[in-house]
């Protein structure tokens, strides 16, 4: 196997430990994993939910939040729609709880058994009935422009939250989509729970003396025989313009100052310390007449840590300017100031935090990549499943063994994802929606009995449909030249279609599809591939052929006419002719860092943990050690006539001794290694729970001879 190190920038490393003191290992694992910048660095030091982007800066946020406040004042009636993944469930959950808490008559609708996905013209006649007028969707609605374009002939009103990419925007009173050209968000991978709960917490400072409101922030403050003055313009608490001039007292003309003519907007102008910052525009501007509001009483109140301290001492130790390519103490006071509506407002704050947990399930199972923002909500949502705090969840996350100990991304993929999921595959979503909304224990506890055994059933439903189609699976890997496999089955489950290409992909080393016709005359889709086969570029080929698609680079899925799935097929197998074949490469690992015994101590758990949650884009930290002493080495129990038996033992390396697995190398011992040796190794650190006592045990990759 190659060991290939992370490459790393020299000037990165040394500007990420001169800005945020960090110490060499971390930042160079922050640069060799991409983070150049201290804007970037903040969502790998910070957990709190105030460095989260702003909704607002979605474009139709305000559209949005307008169009549910017009239906709170007049108590129309709402309908969700959803989608029967996990992000469809916990999103539909998310929104159906939020819009109640504002008082709204809210009723949500999600695909049930093989009816499709997203929006449809019998599902907005029936909310027409029902006396519906205004629908949001969550996690679909983004191509749906026929359907909203007859709801609107209905009167039905659409708001779309959704995270796909559409062809065509759909005539919605408002999109909210991170993907979609002119969105204004800088973050595009928001799973669509994480959308919806952009959305919850945008109608909540909605609902703030804020809302809407623009006014300016000042500071001033003493240059070279100078005054430097900076001001901001902030609405919903979004920066939209600024304006920085240093001035020489009594040589610059009043008319002439672009902050003069600024500042003369006729907006409130406020200040940390009125009396000082006066002093100092005076002094750079006599004769202006310059109203300054003092925000000094609001935040000792309401921010303890700031009392007594002046702007400059808060620059030093604020985390909000820390993160500034500017390093201007203007920033500080922004951050500061946001940091006061959310201390006043505890909805946008504490409140707000505790539907993380919901947000971490959806982006989790969704398998969006952990950066940038998503790490900070994934995060929060793990420590508030740990704390308990939605009560109908506990039960559920107790009969998967997950209370009373850390939650982390992969206990969740493992084992809540999968459970959530098998209600969708079954066509019964709204059992995980159930749960989740459920205001009782004993019914929480009955819903969750019903999701493991609903996934006890799908999986053995999953066998027996694997063990019909293999042998035409099998068939068409060598029909298609070992490049690629289709099943076109309409016996096989719509839930599954994704399952078992998967498992396809695995089995052949091949780009997989599989196809299944859930309702008579429209046919669905899944593909899945690897080594760099890209599902979303190759399906787009067929985009004429298609209702819908989507999907990014291992994963894909479409929908169509039955009609078109032969002409599909028959284009396949034409192109597999010029489908290159994944080349045999040796295997590789790559590391993030080269420990010396004095780096390598007890203490490498908290960097671990500070590059937590692990994810798609993030995957787990891997470090290598050269010399290290292997002691103690042992088959693991009930494995000595396994072939590929797993290995424990221990790694003295310095001052410290290490419990170490190494799985299916029982055959290397004597070859490429032996007990007592001197090793080189690479490496992850992790947790281990026995008998609710953690340790900490170093899953080996691969070690040789030192």
């Amino acid at each position: 196997m190659k060991w290939i190190a992370r490459q790393s920038s020299q000037t990165d490393i040394g500007l990420l430990q001169e800005r945020l003191n960090l110490d060499l290992v971390s930042a160079k694992i922050m640069s060799g994993r991409g983070v150049s910048d201290v804007e970037s660095a903040r969502f790998y030091l910070e957990n709190d939910v105030s460095f989260l982007h702003n909704p607002f800066l979605f474009e139709d946020m305000e559209t949005f939040c307008d169009r549910i406040l017009e239906a709170v004042e007049s108590n129309e009636k709402v309908r969700v729609f959803g989608d029967r993944d996990v992000d469809g469930i916990t999103s539909t959950a998310l929104m159906v709880l939020e819009l109640r808490r504002l008082g709204l008559d809210v009723s949500y609708t999600l695909p049930m058994g093989n009816e499709p996905y997203g929006v449809t013209k019998e599902k907005i006649d029936q909310a027409v009935s029902d006396g519906v007028t205004l629908a949001v969707t969550v996690d679909c609605g983004i191509s749906c422009f026929d359907e909203i374009d007859y709801a609107n002939s209905k009167g039905l009103d659409f708001l779309v939250t959704d995270h796909h990419i559409g062809k065509l925007l759909p005539p919605a009173v408002a999109v909210i989509d991170p993907k979609i050209e002119g969105s204004g968000y800088p973050f595009a991978h928001l799973a669509g729970v994480g959308v919806a709960a952009k959305c919850i917490w945008a109608l909540r400072f909605a609902m703030t003396p804020f809302y809407k409101e623009r006014f300016l922030l000042l500071h001033a403050y003493p240059g070279k025989e100078t005054v430097i003055i900076e001001a901001a313009m902030l609405e919903n608490l979004i920066e939209t313009a600024r304006v920085s001039e240093e001035v020489v007292p009594g040589v610059l003309p009043a008319e002439n100052s672009r902050l003069l003519k600024f500042l003369s907007c006729g907006l409130p102008i406020m200040v940390l310390d009125s009396q000082t910052e006066l002093i100092q525009m005076k002094k750079a501007f006599p004769k202006a007449d310059i109203q300054l509001q003092d925000l000094r009483p609001q935040f000792d109140e309401s921010l303890p840590s700031v009392r007594s301290r002046s702007l400059f001492e808060l620059s030093s130790i604020s985390r909000f300017g820390r993160y500034s390519n500017s390093r201007s103490e203007l920033d500080t006071l922004i951050g500061l100031f946001s940091a006061y509506v959310r201390a006043t407002n505890p909805l946008l704050y504490k409140d707000y935090r505790t539907l993380t947990d919901l947000v971490a399930l959806g982006t989790i199972s969704d398998l969006m990549p952990m950066t940038d923002e998503n790490r900070i909500l994934v995060k929060n949502g793990l420590k508030v499943m740990e704390e308990g705090c939605r009560e109908n969840l506990v039960p559920f996350l107790s009969m998967q063994n997950l209370t009373g100990r850390a939650i982390s991304a992969t206990d969740v993929s493992w084992n809540v994802s999968p459970l959530m999921n098998a209600a969708g595959r079954l066509g019964k979503p709204d059992v995980a929606v159930s749960m989740l909304l459920s205001k009782s224990g004993v019914e929480a506890f009955d819903l969750a009995t019903k999701l493991v055994q609903m996934n006890d059933e799908r999986k053995k439903l999953g066998e027996k449909t694997w063990e019909r189609i293999y042998p035409s699976a099998k068939k068409s890997y060598e029909q298609f030249g070992t490049k690629f496999v289709v099943v076109n089955d309409k016996e096989i489950p719509r839930g599954l279609t994704g399952i078992i290409a998967t498992r396809l992909n695995k089995t052949f080393n091949a780009p997989s599809v599989v196809i299944t016709e859930p309702e008579e005359g429209r046919s669905i889709g899944s593909m899945r591939s690897s080594n760099g086969f890209n599902c979303h570029d190759f399906l787009s080929g067929y985009v004429e052929l298609f209702d819908d698609f989507g999907g990014h680079a291992y994963a894909g899925g479409f929908s169509l006419k039955t009609e078109n799935v032969s002409e599909l097929l028959i284009r396949i197998s034409e192109d597999a002719d010029y489908l290159d074949c994944p080349q045999e490469e040796e295997p590789s690992v790559e590391y993030d860092a080269a420990l010396t015994p004095l780096q390598f101590t007890p203490g490498i758990l908290s960097l671990v943990s500070r590059f937590e949650p692990y994810g798609e884009e993030n995957p787990p930290l891997v470090f290598m050690i050269s010399g290290a002493h292997l002691k103690g080495l042992s088959l693991m129990a009930n494995q000595k006539d396994s072939a590929a038996a797993h290995l424990r033992f221990n790694l003295e390396y310095g001052s410290y001794v290490w419990s170490a697995v190494f799985w299916g190398a029982g055959p290397r011992v004597g070859v490429d290694f032996a007990d007592g040796e001197s090793v080189d190794v690479v490496f992850r650190v992790g947790r281990n729970y026995y008998r609710n006592q953690e340790s900490i045990q170093l899953t080996v990759l691969d070690m040789r001879r030192h």
